[in-house]
Parts: structure tokens; sequence; C-alpha cells
């Protein structure tokens, strides 16, 4: 597949950013198991920026190097890099586990943060492979790269 970036706003109708998503990561080789695992990742990501980051922002697919990148941003900038957590959140609180699952189901998962902007990137191999490289907060499966 040839990278054709695409790009949406985050709206209230995430039910047509998951279909946009989907028809993407699909045509760029992922299926199964992993293609869900990253619409659930994006969707998870687009609801923290409705309800934490200025309730507006982007979303933005590309593919590379078969390596799937959904970048999702926010437009007020709070999250810091760093901010995935390793381990699952404990204790009896309802929330918090977003940045965790996306973690959790990306093959490795970056917070880039500028003034009045964060992004969260999602990463995930078409074949399943290595990590990409790079730094920031990574995750497979919950064990965690170097």
């Amino acid at each position: 597949m040839v990278d054709h970036r695409r790009q949406w706003p985050i709206t209230d109708d995430l039910a047509a950013l998951r279909e946009n998503i989907q028809r993407y990561a699909v045509q760029a080789g992922l299926t199964g198991p992993r293609l869900d695992d990253l619409v659930i990742a994006a969707n998870e990501a687009a609801i923290n920026v409705l309800e934490h980051g200025g309730g507006a922002g982007t979303l933005a697919i590309s593919c590379d190097g078969g390596v799937v990148a959904v970048d999702v941003a926010d437009h007020v900038g709070a999250l810091p890099p760093g901010a995935v957590p390793g381990e699952r959140p404990g204790g009896r609180a309802d929330r918090g586990f977003g940045l965790w699952l996306m973690g959790e189901l990306c093959d490795s998962v970056t917070i880039d943060q500028i003034p009045g902007q964060s992004t969260v990137r999602l990463f995930m191999r078409v074949d399943g492979g290595d990590p990409p490289a790079g730094g920031g907060a990574a995750s497979l499966r919950g064990a965690h790269w170097a």
C-alpha cells in the first residue's frame, strides 16, 4: 500500500471515525484481532480528546514500512509525554484506564506535547513483528521495550 495520510476531525460521531480508521487499516493490511485492537485504542484516544482535551481535535492515520500509525491530537496540551502507565491502574477507580488500555492493545504508544496540543501516537505493525524504532513509552501486551 502506498502511504496516503488521512485526517479527520474528532467529533461526537465516533462511529464514523471508527469506520474511517477500520477502512484505512484494512487497506494497510491489518486484520483480525490486531485490527480490532487498533480501532478500540484509537476510539479510546478520541474519547479522551472529547472528555479531557478541549472537546475537539484531529485524528490522522498513515502507514509507512508496514507500521500503521494513528495520531490523535487535542487542543489543550495537558497530556505529558510518559503518561502511559506500564501497569494496570489499581484501586477502585472507575476512570483512568484509557491510556493503559491503549498501551496494552497497540505495539507502541507515545505522547508528544507542545504548547496547546498533546498528541497520542498509536503504532501497530501490520505483520505483528518487532516494534517501530523510536523513543517514548512503548508496550506490547504489557511488556516494555528498552
